[in-house]
């Protein structure tokens, strides 16, 4: 039934009947049993039924070419009753005739010719060598990268939205490609040019970026390793191992004088993610070595990745120290957010434009590498140890204006056999930090040595205010054995204050979020009681839960919302059709609503306030019944 209108009457329920034009014989002959109505499935199934004239007790429908073509009449009016009787609540199932009507009124639509299926079995294996998710060319540097899903689907033939490749991985066991999170099938929220709850803060982007952020983190810290990488399965309780940096390349980053190569993985015993930094060749001389990372472990801080535990292993086939850190997904390094310069595009052979350097940090966003960076030291000094690795290539950028220091305790544990004074290896963390402030603000790693010294201090000069400078020179500067990280507070203390205000804004534009998310599973719970109520076996024959009274609306408003079909008897997938339906009973509205019986003979008119009272009815019923069996020991 495809349009109706709301009546004008007050009452909560209101019953349409089809009016009686005969006597109680010609209803009598009118009426069919349930089997005759029931259409044979050897008919739906095979086409035709072999016992259709030797006794088969199911309705046949005649043959399309026997089937005179009438014209269509009118209903009769309906008319109005106030009560509803048990005849029409215990009525028949109702097998509409759709199928006939349309293969004598409707013509069928001109067949369309298939189009050729693509053979992605074929593209699969050929770009298993051809495109190589974790290579990228030689001479560029070895460093964290940004372990986004689109890393993963070089292809550009390559469909993400289509589910027939999945067919090729079940036939013939073949390197299967991952088919990726289908982000189009939520509603896009709204730009936040048109709300203006929902703008970008320093740390926070706006509403329409932060779902599909989220859940891009959310897919990297689930993703399956790639086949054919040739890496231990299980080692020391870690395993489905994904390599964050290029393991192919020759000209691997050392860390000091070891390679080093950093790896994804999960624990076995407590199911975490965490990423894991391997020293290739490295052969331990004392046990004791570990004493740094237990310091490390308990060293807890925002600005520093948090150090879980460290173990040597011979998994890879050689003596390795590996050190197992926090898991930021799709975090990324400073030298690759803001220094890594663009690669040149080929194409025939030919450069179609030459590499370009990363665009200008804002200077706010310095300032806020800056405080984040003097805290995270201020942390770390304050404990007794020194980071001695503050580098663009070990600072990480796991979110919006969000740094951490990665990578601490390796040295501690590399160089144990040579300890060093703690004060001066702090006096060296602050050099670092002036260093790595150059870097930042010239784009070049190294501006602040030899000759390009006073050419990146003229740099500065002209692309950030001299408290800029003032601040790079404080740390590079031998200030004398007395210089420390809280003097750098000091001169800085108006930037923390505005930092401070921005780490705030950021914690009420997440909890605006998640006031949004709250309470989002209702539709799920009303979802699970219509499961639980409607169509129960074990109480069918109960005169108390059959399928009248409060059940029968529950259950005639459970095809309203879900049984829909069109004139054609085609079903109806409409899914905002569900959930404004399910948002307006877990609301209670008094709109009102017209629920017709499956045999299509009557008709109730209730409000979703109505329909509720009778869920919640229904399921505390069912509830009590219950909980009385499990005390008394038994179920019925």
């Amino acid at each position: 039934m495809a349009f109706f209108t709301r009546p004008q009457s007050a009452n909560a329920a209101i019953k349409i009947v089809r009016p009686t034009t005969g006597d109680d014989s010609d209803l009598k002959s009118v009426a069919r049993k349930d089997s005759v109505q029931r259409q044979c499935r050897n008919i739906m199934i095979y086409g035709s039924c072999k016992f259709e004239n030797k006794g088969c007790a199911y309705y046949h429908p005649p043959a399309p070419d026997a089937i005179p073509q009438a014209p269509r009449a009118e209903p009769p009016a309906k008319t109005l009753s106030p009560t509803l009787t048990a005849k029409a609540v215990n009525a028949p199932v109702f097998v509409p005739k759709m199928a006939v009507r349309i293969q004598t009124t409707s013509t069928p639509p001109p067949e369309i010719p298939p189009s050729p299926q693509p053979e992605y079995h074929d593209e699969q294996n050929h770009n298993q060598e051809a495109h190589n998710e974790y290579a990228y060319p030689a001479g560029a540097d070895d460093s964290m990268h940004d372990m986004n899903s689109n890393n993963f689907y070089p292809d550009p033939s390559y469909d993400a939205y289509d589910h027939t490749t999945e067919h090729s991985y079940f036939a013939t066991q073949a390197p299967f490609m991952r088919q990726p999170l289908n982000y189009h099938l939520y509603t896009s929220a709204i730009p936040s040019a048109f709300v203006s709850s929902s703008t970008s803060s320093h740390f926070i982007p706006p509403s329409s970026e932060l779902r599909s952020l989220l859940q891009g983190r959310s897919e990297d810290l689930h993703m399956a390793p790639p086949h054919g990488l040739n890496l231990p399965e299980e080692m020391q309780g870690y395993h489905s191992l994904i390599p964050l940096e290029n393991i192919s390349s020759t000209e691997r980053r050392k860390f000091g004088n070891w390679n080093s190569t950093v790896y994804r993985a999960v624990n076995s015993l407590d199911g975490g993610t965490y990423c894991l930094r391997r020293i290739e060749n490295y052969r331990m001389n004392h046990q004791a070595a570990f004493s740094a990372i237990e310091t490390w472990a308990s060293i807890q801080h925002a600005g520093v990745v948090a150090v879980h535990e460290a173990f040597t292993t011979h998994a890879f086939g050689d003596s390795s120290l590996v050190v197992a850190y926090a898991y930021h997904p799709q975090a990324q390094t400073l030298f690759d957010a803001h220094l890594k310069m663009t690669q040149p595009s080929y194409q025939h052979g030919t450069r179609v434009f030459q590499p370009q350097p990363q665009a200008q940090i804002p200077e706010r966003t310095l300032w806020s590498y800056i405080v984040q960076l003097a805290g995270a030291i201020k942390r770390v000094h304050d404990a007794g140890q020194a980071l001695r690795m503050i580098d663009v290539t070990k600072v990480l950028l796991t979110g919006k204006n969000r740094i951490r220091v990665g990578s601490c305790g390796i040295v501690d544990v590399l160089m144990y056999d040579t300890p060093q004074d703690v004060h001066m290896l702090q006096q060296e963390d602050l050099t670092m930090f002036g260093r790595l402030v150059f870097a930042l603000c010239t784009g070049n790693v190294m501006a602040a040595s030899g000759g390009n010294f006073q050419k990146s201090l003229e740099v500065m000069g002209r692309l950030y205010t001299p408290e800029v400078k003032t601040v790079a020179l404080f740390l590079v500067n031998k200030g004398g054995p007395h210089k420390n990280i809280g003097q750098l507070l000091e001169i800085i203390s108006s930037k923390v204050a505005a930092e401070m205000g921005d780490a705030l804004s950021a914690a009420d534009t997440l909890e605006n979020e998640l006031m949004g998310e709250l309470e989002n599973a209702r539709l799920v719970r009303l979802l699970c009681k219509f499961g639980f109520i409607n169509e129960r076996p074990e109480f069918a024959r109960e005169p108390r839960w059959s399928e009248t009274g409060d059940r029968y609306i529950v259950k005639l408003f459970r095809d309203y919302v879900f049984h829909q079909v069109d004139e054609n008897g085609n079903p109806i997938v409409n899914l905002s059709h569900v959930l404004t339906c399910l948002s307006k009973l877990d609301a209670g509205t008094d709109e009102r609503v017209m629920l017709v019986s499956r045999d299509e003979q009557s008709c109730l008119v209730v409000s979703y306030k109505d329909i509720k009272s009778c869920v919640e009815s229904a399921f505390t019923d069912l509830a009590r019944a219950g909980t009385s069996a499990a005390t008394s020991g038994g179920y019925r």
